[in-house]
């Protein structure tokens, strides 16, 4: 009987430590918006130093620190075509002027028409959560393109 018992903690123990581990393994971790921030800059500054090949493939990869959880960077031309993109590969080559996050904004057309830098708040499709969730992207103007970086508001 005492054989048992233990035998019994022991596979209640396994089964907590199992739920624990699952459940921690199924978390999100969010960028902050200064991490957002920094990251902009930096693809601005990558694409200043390296030119639009290199850059624009760097940033779609998710390599040279452009992918951080669920940070990514996204970059426009001036008409609202998507020429790099961090989360969603399918959105290159694509005009996306008209797009409206899920409460009607234009949220393409307020990105590009960014003149220097500053955050543009939205709603937006987690790439890790698969939910509609507010996002605050910090854009960069470099030489025609709009980079940017959105954090998502954290729970």
């Amino acid at each position: 009987m005492r054989a048992f018992i233990t035998l019994f903690r022991l596979v209640v123990a396994l089964v907590v430590f199992a739920g624990m581990s699952m459940s921690a393994a199924h978390a999100v971790e969010y960028g902050s918006r200064d991490e957002a921030k920094a990251m902009a800059e930096k693809a601005a500054q990558f694409y200043t130093a390296n030119g639009k090949d290199k850059a624009f493939a760097a940033i779609t990869e998710g390599s040279d620190g452009f992918k951080d959880r669920d940070l990514y960077v996204f970059v426009y031309d001036d008409a609202g075509n998507c020429v790099a993109h961090g989360a969603n590969k399918a959105l290159i080559g694509k005009n996306l002027i008209d797009i409206r996050d899920s409460d009607g904004k234009a949220l393409i057309r307020e990105i590009v028409a960014v003149k220097t830098a500053g955050w543009v708040d939205f709603k937006w499709q987690n790439p890790q959560t698969k939910a509609i969730e507010q996002k605050h992207a910090y854009v960069v103007r470099a030489e025609g393109y709009t980079f940017g970086v959105g954090a998502y508001d954290k729970r």
